[in-house]
Formats: structure tokens, sequence, C-alpha cells
């Protein structure tokens, strides 16, 4: 296997599409040479930066509503955050990393590609519980769902959504998660696929949707 970068399959010209185009052209460049230089993408995939990480990524979209406040729990080299950034210039993108030269190389990325929509926050989850609110918590391959669900649950108002892109292992995690969604009250929970025609496989999600928590919601009461 060559470790090239290759060309965007045609697809990806429906997927990204007016000025995403150019941006996630140079953002794979991106993943290919600094990327992979600085240890944040193993030189093996660079033959799929298209498939499995940019088209994979982008797709994710599709469950993503309009206009919506994105926090991305350990971007890492920006997957998916950084690419629903690009195709979705609508939302507004928060990169969440605790390392440094990750987040080192996210700004570089963010200031490359002139996303005016997109910041980057080195920290951890649990130190913006409380301090930050957003609709949509997205997270890839960060953690098993039972942990993902303690980090992301406190960052989202009620009725918002994490959506944790999970693949082969989506319906196992959910199933094993059933006390922690429980505990940090979520409403409901579900498996989603996407990218049908546009990526091979499908991509699979695990979409929860927050509630109240319930020690959240017993601190109110006793006000």
């Amino acid at each position: 296997m060559s470790d090239e970068l290759p060309e965007p399959p045609e697809i990806a010209r429906d997927v990204f599409t007016g000025e995403a185009w150019g941006r996630a052209n140079t953002y794979a460049e991106l993943l290919a040479g600094p990327g992979v230089v600085r240890g944040l993408l193993g030189p093996r995939e660079v033959p799929r930066i298209w498939d499995r990480h940019l088209l994979n990524c982008a797709v994710v979209a599709e469950v993503v509503p309009p206009g919506v406040r994105l926090v991305d729990i350990g971007s890492g080299a920006g997957l998916p955050g950084l690419v629903l950034a690009i195709v979705r210039p609508d939302i507004t993108v928060t990169l969440l990393e605790p390392l440094l030269r990750r987040t080192v190389f996210l700004q570089e990325c963010v200031d490359t590609l002139k996303l005016g929509n997109v910041e980057v926050l080195r920290g951890r989850a649990e130190e913006l519980a409380g301090k930050r609110e957003y609709d949509i918590a997205s997270a890839r391959a960060v953690a098993p769902l039972e942990r993902l669900l303690r980090w992301a649950m406190p960052l989202l108002c009620e009725g918002g959504e994490l959506i944790a892109m999970k693949g082969e292992r989506a319906a196992g995690e959910l199933a094993e998660a059933e006390a922690e969604l429980r505990a940090t009250g979520a409403r409901t929970a579900e498996l989603v696929t996407v990218g049908r025609g546009k990526v091979e496989p499908p991509a699979t999600l695990v979409r929860v949707v927050a509630g109240r928590a319930p020690e959240r919601a017993g601190r109110r009461r006793r006000r």
C-alpha cells in the first residue's frame, strides 16, 4: 500500500461543496504531512484519509441540526470536529483537546483554513462542566460510551445530543452503558446510520439525547 495521499474520490465533491472543497483538500494535506510527522495520524492511514477519515466524519453532519453549538471531545487531529466545521459553516465548533501538541496542530489547521466558526480549547471535558453549555457533543474513538457519557452529558443543555462515532462496537457499547444512561439522565439513546451511498460501510453513531441528570434535578428542587 502506498503511503501517498490519494486523489479525492468523486463522491467527495458532492459532500464538500463550495468553499468546503478547497478547505477539505488543504486539511487532507495537513493530515498527511504535519499530522503524520507529529504523530497525530499513522502513516498507514494516509491512503485512507479521504474515505476513512474525511468522508466518514463529514457524513455525521446529516444528524447535526442547523446553527448549533458543538463541542468535539478529545478532538485529536480534528476528527470529526474540524471536518464538521468545514462542511457546516452554520455551526460553531469547540475543539476540546487536553494535549498541547495536538492543540497546536489544531490551531494551525484552523488558521490555515481560515475557519471563523472554530475555537481550539486545551482542556478536559470534566473541567468545562458548569462553565460551558452546548447543543451537540461529538466524539470519535475517544473512550467507551460509559465514560463518554460522564464527560459529555454535563456539557449538554437539556435536549442536547451526544453523537458518538462507534462503528461495529456501537450496539454492544450501548447495551453495556444502560446503567450510566440512567445515571446521567439520558432521555433517549439509539443507533443511527449515516452516509448511505457516500461511505462504505455507512457510519454507525450512538445518539443520546440529554435530559436532566437526577442529581441536578434534585438540587434544583431543593432551592
